[in-house]
């Protein structure tokens, strides 16, 4: 027989313990899988909506609910950590000499620091269980296994999924990383957030390519996000004007966001702040790189997966847009790059500049 007050007490329990390993936000919620969210799922992947990101078709019906991946689950922790900027994430927008790089990728790996919180909460909620006699088995996820997140944060109360699709708090916005701990332990649900975007659209209107055919809904294809950090080969001729300087990712949507008002610098997380030559860099001195200067000065980094070829193309793609003509050598030298994306880029981007006032 279930233990309520048992149960009850190790939940009050557990949300302070995760409060103190740096998460800004914490819910609960059933692990039962969801039909309707299923549902959606599998129409967003038979619009082709996902691109290239085969992955996600791959174990499609896996990610569609916690039961689907283990059926055991009876409760999903679902945790948030914060990683509100302090800066203006537009400042640099139309700069010919500086890149933008998104904010969640200016500080170390989230993937890193997330994941650790995540295991020591789940060390904590094994022993804890064991003190009271309590069976506790559990699986940890962030970012990396065929969870949606986003959906489940939504359910378990920590804030409701925007009509850009990302998670939002009323008390940190839309700067939230996200992860989530699948249990055997039957905790009591919280009440899943209701959806505050009410008739505001500034995140669809922020959107330089488009990327969002009706609220709630992305067409990753055409996201800035995904053509720079997921997309491989070359960036469509149609979308390189509009990504700018934006060479890692991009914070229209979510910066635009009003809720953003109400997030305080102060619930970032401390393993989270950017890092200084990252929050404004020299487009120059990024189209110098090579394979081990790039490896060099992105380690610990979320930029460090793309790889150097990956990330050069995005800045000349970038320096094309500035109309500095003073980037012309460093983009005349890779013109003959050994990578044949990087080359094809570096000869679009010289034209371009050639063609500048």
């Amino acid at each position: 027989m279930i233990n309520t007050q048992l149960i009850a007490s190790l939940q009050q329990e557990l949300r302070a313990k995760a409060q103190e390993l740096g998460f800004a936000a914490v819910g609960f919620a059933p692990a039962q899988d969801d039909s309707l969210r299923a549902q959606r799922l599998h129409e967003w992947l038979d619009a082709g909506f996902h691109g290239d990101m085969g992955w996600m078709q791959d174990r499609a019906e896996v990610r569609q609910g916690p039961q689907s991946m283990w059926p055991e689950a009876q409760s999903v922790i679902a945790l948030g950590m914060s990683y509100a900027p302090d800066v203006d994430p537009m400042a640099l927008e139309g700069d010919p000499e500086k890149a933008r790089i998104s904010v969640y990728a200016q500080g170390r790996d989230y993937h890193d620091v997330v994941k650790k919180a995540l295991k020591a909460l789940a060390r904590w909620l094994v022993a804890e269980g064991e003190k009271r006699g309590l069976e506790v088995a559990l699986k940890v996820f962030v970012d990396t296994a065929p969870v949606m997140e986003k959906p489940l944060g939504q359910a378990a109360g920590i804030g409701w999924q925007g009509k850009h699709t990302n998670l939002v708090s009323r008390e940190h916005g839309s700067w939230l990383f996200l992860g989530a701990i699948y249990t055997t332990v039957p905790f009591v649900p919280d009440e899943a957030h209701e959806d505050r975007c009410g008739s505001c659209r500034d995140c669809q209107d922020a959107c330089p390519t488009n990327a969002f055919p009706e609220p709630y809904r992305l067409d990753a294809r055409r996201c800035i996000s995904y053509l720079t950090i997921e997309h491989k080969g070359m960036i469509p001729l149609e979308f390189r004007e509009a990504i700018g300087n934006r060479i890692y990712g991009c914070d229209d949507c979510l910066a635009a966001c009003p809720w953003n008002k109400f997030a305080q610098v102060a619930a970032r997380h401390k393993a989270l702040a950017p890092r200084e030559e990252l929050v404004a860099p020299d487009l120059a001195e990024l189209l110098e790189l090579d394979d081990a200067a790039f490896r060099a000065k992105f380690s610990g980094s979320p930029i460090k997966r793309v790889g150097r070829d990956r990330f050069v193309r995005n800045c000349l793609i970038a320096a094309g847009n500035s109309g500095n003509r003073a980037l012309m050598p460093q983009v005349e030298s890779l013109c003959s790059d050994g990578d044949a994306t990087v080359a094809e880029s570096a000869l679009w981007a010289l034209e371009r500049l050639r063609e500048a006032l």
